[in-house]
């Protein structure tokens, strides 16, 4: 499943990429470039082009996948450092010899009071 939403995000940026370099730009006429734009609702260009609206639809089937990718990348994993943090064994180590456990502490010397 994986795979296939990958395949459908990777065309749909290659799309969306050829889509918005086909649209001409706002400023394209040469009406704009002299202040001899329009002043209506929605400008001179009219309510929206074919590639205005296939860019808008092309946009949201990319944000859709991007987050399907998103959510299915850390769907039922845990963090990186339980992953790869290997089960430490404590293992408990024998005395060197029987008279090292019966060694009785040393006793300090005595330091002089100061006056």
């Amino acid at each position: 499943m994986q795979t296939f939403v990958t395949l459908i995000h990777i065309l749909t940026c290659l799309v969306l990429i050829l889509v918005v370099l086909l649209q001409a730009g706002k400023g394209a006429n040469m009406g704009a470039a002299f202040g001899g734009s329009s002043q209506t609702v929605f400008g001179s260009s009219g309510a929206g082009t074919f590639l205005g609206k296939l860019t808008a639809t092309v946009a949201i089937v990319f944000m859709i996948t991007s987050l399907t990718l998103a959510y299915m990348a850390t769907k039922g994993s845990s963090s990186i450092v339980e992953r790869y943090n290997a089960p430490v064994t404590q293992q408990e180590s024998a005395p060197a010899s029987p008279d090292a456990t019966q060694k009785q502490a040393m006793p300090l010397p005595a330091t002089p009071e100061k006056k």
